[in-house]
């Protein structure tokens, strides 16, 4: 079993809105995050994450919890199972009860990749193709650049030191066909790839002696996938975050040359094209999105796929593309750094290149060619929303020579629908929510409160507020209330106690007109109550609380 130290300290960890924001796309939305749940078929966003609470709850189908339930709600795990997968992800070794399972996380990858580290320093191809790219020893140093040797080479490192060949195979270090063993990388250069919480997950490796493929990468693994993963973005988080933008560009050489001109928030995807699984990572710290690719074919097919992607998903950005055979690489190695600032300030807006690119496709002289490009061109734009749509359908015609009322959009796919978060049917008081949150969030005041009432004076949420007294903070009604924004929990002792005097006063009041009321009880017994609640009244009127 793991030992409960060790969950502690693993969930110590994790960030609910890092963890659930690997798997599901969250937008801000106040103080919290939401998404369409991915519990239930929904089109509206009733899933909410809050940092704050370190809690995620769906107010449509009522599932909830930490960090570790979402992963094992999500990829279907057990307890442990869920914990293991979070620990490998965040590179933490779990403590076991049990010391056979007392084993560190797999130490291949990064023993392979000092390795490489330490043969690149005397591999002199290696290191006079990275100075004739304009590559500094520092960025070698703080990119982890390294060089894999022959095949037979790297099988016998990984035997000497004693590594399990099946987790090099497992790790992507090795390849088996099932009759021989075999190195991934051979005489490359490598560039070590980190998950965004900076564990080593695999390599892209580029050679240097000719071998067909220029790049290649590590191959799939429970570890790397290349459609989630960015380059160098472990480097450039912090600088995504702070300048609220992200550069992203097509190779390894581009990142580490634009980070070496000061470009920080520079990363690359992994030779494959923007996919709808970068969009989790993409939306953290909701940056603006430059995308700085090749004006070649392949970079301008890139680009207009990215864009496309981004722009239906309300990214803001835009794209830059490099003419005259250049890149990004090429640019700071001949001191360009100035022009690539101002190509990254102004960038061609998503919207704007990707009709401008549709109606490059097409001879716009040849009517039959001017309407498959007004057919895609709203195809295009009807994937915007509703706003976007109206603002772009008059310039596309002007663009294409057209009456507007040509361009059709009958068929708005992408205008949402007001949020339909399912709410009971039931009354909610705003008073009984705001008592039961101050319970969760301050639950020193629990003497306090129980002092003078207990959860049967509660008319509508005394279930919720008995749970919170108990600390069951799991319990999907709590959780609705934790990630609640618009239930404000009472913060101060003075503001508790003037709310309290105020909702006793009113309590005792309504007791006060039922017995006025009530015949079926005698005339000596309707006086006692009376008296009784005419006292507290009086009592709580002047201010006092104790003995009520």
């Amino acid at each position: 079993m793991i030992t409960q130290d060790s969950i502690e300290a693993l969930k110590a960890r994790l960030d609910v809105v890092d963890v659930v924001g690997s798997y599901v796309e969250l937008k801000k939305a106040g103080a919290n995050f939401k998404a369409p749940c991915p519990f239930h078929d929904e089109k509206t966003a009733s899933f909410v994450v809050s940092p704050a609470k370190q809690i995620y709850h769906c107010f449509g189908c009522g599932v909830g919890g930490d960090s570790v339930k979402f992963v094992m709600e999500y990829e279907k795990l057990n307890y442990p199972e869920a914990l293991e997968k979070l620990a490998s992800s965040y590179n933490f070794t779990l403590a076991y009860t049990d010391n056979k399972h007392n084993k560190p996380r797999s130490q291949v990858m990064d023993v392979v990749n000092s390795w490489y580290q330490n043969l690149l320093v005397s591999n002199t191809t290696a290191n006079a193709y990275l100075k004739e790219r304009g590559i500094y020893e520092s960025s070698i140093e703080k990119f982890g650049i390294g060089y894999a040797p022959d095949s037979n080479a790297t099988i016998h490192f990984i035997k000497s030191q004693s590594l399990p060949i099946a987790e090099a195979v497992n790790m992507g270090v090795l390849g088996s066909d099932g009759h021989r063993t075999f190195a991934r990388f051979i005489e490359r250069i490598t560039f070590p790839i980190h998950s965004s919480n900076g564990t080593l997950v695999g390599f892209g490796g580029r050679t240097i002696t000719g071998h067909q493929a220029k790049y290649v990468n590590s191959p799939e693994t429970p570890f790397f996938n290349k459609s989630k993963l960015l380059y160098a973005y472990n480097h450039a988080r912090q600088s995504i975050y702070k300048q609220k933008e992200i550069i992203i560009t097509e190779g390894y050489l581009d990142v580490i040359m634009l980070h070496q001109a000061g470009f920080l928030n520079a990363v690359a995807t992994l030779g494959t094209a923007l996919t709808p699984e970068h969009l989790p990572l993409l939306r953290k710290g909701e940056p603006r999105i430059v995308m700085a690719y090749d004006g070649d074919k392949a970079g301008r097919a890139a680009a207009l796929k990215a864009a496309k992607l981004l722009s239906a998903s309300g990214f803001n950005g835009g794209v830059v593309i490099f003419g005259g055979g250049l890149d990004p690489a090429d640019m700071v190695k001949n001191g360009e750094t100035e022009t690539l600032k101002k190509m990254f300030i102004r960038p061609v807006a998503f919207i704007d290149f990707v009709l401008g690119e549709i109606l490059a496709l097409y001879d716009l002289r040849d009517p039959k060619a001017k309407e498959a490009a007004m057919h895609e061109g709203v195809a295009y734009i009807k994937t915007l929303s509703a706003i976007l749509q109206d603002r772009y359908k008059a310039d596309f015609a002007q663009k294409l020579g057209i009456n507007p009322s040509y361009i059709r959009l009958n068929n708005q796919s992408n205008i949402q629908k007001p949020s339909a978060i399912v709410q009971n049917n039931r009354h909610k008081d705003a008073w009984e929510l705001a008592l039961v949150k101050t319970v969760l969030e301050y639950p020193q005041f629990i003497d306090q409160i129980l002092d003078v009432l207990d959860p049967s004076l509660l008319q509508f949420h005394s279930r919720e507020f008995s749970l919170a007294l108990k600390g069951q903070r799991d319990a999907p009604e709590l959780m609705a209330i934790m990630v609640d924004e618009n239930i404000l929990s009472l913060q101060s002792e003075e503001e508790l106690r003037a709310e309290l005097i105020t909702f006793l006063t009113k309590h005792y009041e309504r007791e006060l007109k039922k017995v006025n009321m009530q015949n079926s009880i005698s005339f000596e017994e309707k006086a006692f109550y009376i008296r009784k609640f005419r006292g507290k009244i009086a009592a709580l009127k002047r201010g006092e609380l104790a003995g009520v």
